[in-house]
């Protein structure tokens, strides 16, 4: 049986992780520091000593509603080597344009830039 006093506990519990949760934010990247690269505010990773293999051949299926864009997959730096991450469809944004990830040469080894929506000048 609730007694009233679990019921005011749990919505204590619930309306202090509510409030814990909201206070995340996001913070704009800095300059150069430490390794990795900004530009417009977005972070490159360092440069890795691997170049990333051919891209893998996906199957583009139908596209799930009207106005979806199929944004490919790409190859990611994991736990010290290369993994697949498969493509997906999405929302086009009105004034954006999607810019696919890339892999770099940067001086001895590959920098990867991620994929991202910049604006249509």
């Amino acid at each position: 049986m609730n007694s009233p006093r679990h019921s005011m506990r749990a919505l204590a519990a619930v309306l202090t992780a509510s409030a814990m949760l909201s206070a995340c934010y996001v913070v704009p990247a800095r300059p150069y520091r430490g390794g990795y690269a900004y530009d417009d505010g977005y972070a490159y990773g360092p440069p890795v000593a691997v170049a990333p293999p051919a891209p893998q051949v996906e199957v583009v299926g139908v596209a799930p509603f009207p106005g979806a864009i199929w944004i490919g997959g790409y190859w990611n730096w994991v736990g010290g080597r290369h993994v697949w991450v498969r493509g997906r469809w999405d929302s086009p944004r009105p004034g954006y344009r999607y810019e696919p990830h890339m892999w770099q040469r940067d001086g001895q080894g590959w920098r990867e830039a991620p994929g991202r929506w910049r604006p249509v000048n």
